[in-house]
């Protein structure tokens, strides 16, 4: 039997103190072991990556480590789902009524947004998938479920005349590529803007309209 929101809250509450404070050091220490294998990961792969080297960078011993994962390998699946469970977040397609230009501008947005914030995870996704998603090729089938949908939205939209027709699963890639590039190389792109890699909110604001006006425009979005 599931176990409701207020009554789980009732529980915590009365849970003893000295129990509370390991669960929150818990839930503290695996957050500590995730950003730590996230930084790992992205800067070494999962094969150059080491567990000692994520011990290391989540200021753990490697006995310590142990303790809260099975193995590199779970670790690295983990964050994968993780992303994965992002990206269907960041994909939703659920307001067709609204037409393209709303529902795709909102993407654009959200995937901009995702890739200023979380540069490192996205280049994880993109570096699994350049070496043929060995480990991704078995996790994806919700993703393919939700980007076969969001093609077919696409499809109703062109066949409406709200937009030009083009592959409706083309259009997403391109999407996917330019936004993702912000997060790919964001080395390259602000050294060639002269700006700091991490820029100000202003200038996040600035490339997502650029982009975005580039992107619907593209796709004839009327």
């Amino acid at each position: 039997m599931s176990i409701g929101k207020e009554e789980q809250q009732q529980g915590d509450a009365e849970a003893p103190a000295a129990t509370r404070g390991r669960s929150r050091k818990y839930t503290q220490v695996l957050g500590l072991i995730n950003q730590a294998a996230i930084e790992v990961f992205a800067s070494e792969g999962p094969a150059g990556a080491s567990t000692q080297a994520i011990a290391d960078k989540a200021g753990l011993s490697k006995a310590q480590l142990h303790y809260y994962i099975e193995s590199k390998e779970a670790l690295y699946r983990q964050i994968l789902q993780d992303i994965l469970n992002d990206w269907i977040v960041v994909f939703g397609f659920a307001d067709e009524a609204f037409g393209p230009r709303k529902v795709l501008g909102d993407l654009i947005r959200r995937k901009m947004v995702f890739s200023f914030e979380h540069p490192l995870r996205s280049r994880i996704f993109t570096a699994e998938m350049m070496r043929g998603a060995p480990v991704l090729n078995t996790m994806m089938d919700t993703s393919k479920q939700r980007t076969d949908q969001a093609a077919a939205v696409i499809q109703n939209w062109m066949n409406q005349g709200l937009m030009d027709k083009a592959d409706p699963m083309l259009v997403l890639f391109h999407i996917w590529a330019v936004t993702q590039f912000y997060a790919d190389h964001a080395t390259q792109a602000a050294y060639f803007r002269n700006v700091a890699q991490q820029g100000d909110d202003k200038d996040r604001r600035y490339l997502i309209e650029q982009v975005t006006e580039f992107l619907l425009k593209g796709a004839g979005v009327r």
